[in-house]
């Protein structure tokens, strides 16, 4: 007779396999930090592009795969297993540094991010799901805010050595040597050590049945739900400005005559934040309501990125991408707490999945209005309107979502 498996729920109690999983996670984030900085000043400096439709055709496949991939890795991850999907995400991945070393057209760096976006949905969906399977309800939100801060961190720190490497020995191929040492390092971590956690989803089911299943998970997490349809446009208008920052941010430095060293130092600095930031605001959307920080969080974002039209100094831009990075730090492990908050545990792979889904679609609209604004009329008209569609994003939150009861009012206690 087998033995029955005793699971338990908790970091504490998954300690072992909850760390290696950030740890894997922040080599998930460095695949995305290798191209941060670069991709732009590769375009217009080797491949000799000058539209930004064109320039940000890169982020437009990446985001549009990265999209379809999270919802179909949370449609099958219980069907398939989570590990199985990381796995396979890193084996996808591992051309991606190549092709991007040795590309001699744009094409193949269209390629590269084809596949990079199937690589970072299989493997981040995959990662967060499993932290959230295994920490239970009571710690979700700080568990999000470290696989966050791992994921973002390391992004900052990629995004800054390889601008370093670029200014000191040339745009390639150094650069991204580093990422073939982070895809080795994932998929044998992924292959070897990591355990599934379909046990953990059977658990929690049992202790905490008491959320009804939503009859239509696509349709009331893409908006029909008040509080999971709020949550879902909040990401994708999140990652829509986050597309108008990583393409044209280098752009315009570049333009106002800032140095390659410069640009990397100032496009660091905004997911550094937001990576660090998230050791904090995790633990906090475990503690408020989670509707005045998405509030605080959009609000803060559309702000900061209104004040980039009228900056001129690295002062001034590093600055905004301060106050850019707390805002994006306290949405980002609260955007993936609320979408578990509201749904069964049977449920939330899928529902993870299609608010990820409309959340990195996000990039392909945001790439694509940026683009096309900013050659119709100018950089500075397509970043006023990603601001004003930020702001927009919060008023929506702050008035179509509600608090749960167990939740802090975090605009009550701002206002005290």
């Amino acid at each position: 007779m087998q033995q029955k498996v005793n699971i338990q729920l908790g970091l504490k109690a998954n300690w072992k396999q909850f760390w290696l999983l950030i740890f894997i996670n922040a080599l998930v984030g460095g695949m995305i930090g290798l191209e941060r900085t670069l991709l732009p000043e590769i375009a217009e400096k080797e491949f000799h592009l000058t539209s930004a439709s064109i320039i940000l055709s890169f982020i437009i496949v990446f985001g549009l795969f990265k999209a379809f991939t999270n919802y179909f890795t949370g449609a099958l991850a219980n069907r398939f297993g989570r590990k199985k999907l990381l796995l396979a995400g890193w084996l996808i991945g591992i051309p991606v540094p190549i092709i991007l070393m040795l590309a001699d057209n744009w094409n193949w760096i269209i390629v590269a991010n084809i596949l990079l976006g199937i690589n970072q949905g299989l493997t981040w969906s995959s990662t967060v799901v499993m932290k959230i399977d295994l920490v239970g309800e009571k710690e979700r939100g700080f568990a999000m805010g470290l696989n966050e801060f791992a994921g973002y961190g390391m992004l900052g720190i990629v995004a800054f050595v390889t601008s370093n490497i670029a200014a000191s020995y040339g745009l390639r191929p150094y650069p991204f040597i580093i990422g073939i040492v982070f895809v080795i390092a994932g998929t044998l971590l992924s292959w070897l050590f990591i355990k599934d956690t379909s046990g953990h989803v059977k658990e929690e089911a049992e202790q905490n049945g008491s959320i009804p299943p939503l009859k239509n998970v696509f349709a009331e997490t893409s908006w029909r739900n008040k509080n999971l349809g709020s949550v879902t446009q909040a990401g994708l208008v999140n990652n829509l400005n986050d597309a108008m920052i990583w393409g044209i941010m280098p752009v315009l430095l570049a333009q106002r005559g800032f140095s390659i060293e410069q640009i990397g130092i100032i496009t660091a600095v905004y997911p550094a934040v937001w990576g660090l930031g998230q050791l904090v605001t995790g633990k906090l959307a475990d503690i408020y309501c989670k509707r005045d920080l998405l509030f605080w969080g959009m609000l803060l974002q559309g702000i900061a990125i209104i004040l980039i039209i009228f900056s001129s100094s690295s002062i001034h831009y590093i600055t905004i991408a301060v106050i850019l990075g707390i805002g994006t730090a306290i949405v980002y492990p609260t955007f993936l707490s609320a979408i578990a908050e509201d749904t069964n545990p049977q449920q939330r792979a899928k529902s993870l999945g299609v608010f990820r889904f409309w959340r990195d679609l996000g990039y392909v609209v945001g790439a694509l209005l940026t683009g096309v604004f900013t050659d119709l009329f100018s950089i500075n008209f397509s970043i006023a309107v990603i601001g004003i569609l930020t702001v927009i994003s919060s008023v929506i939150i702050i008035y179509r979502m509600h608090c749960k009861k167990a939740g802090k009012s975090f605009l009550k206690s701002f206002q005290n």
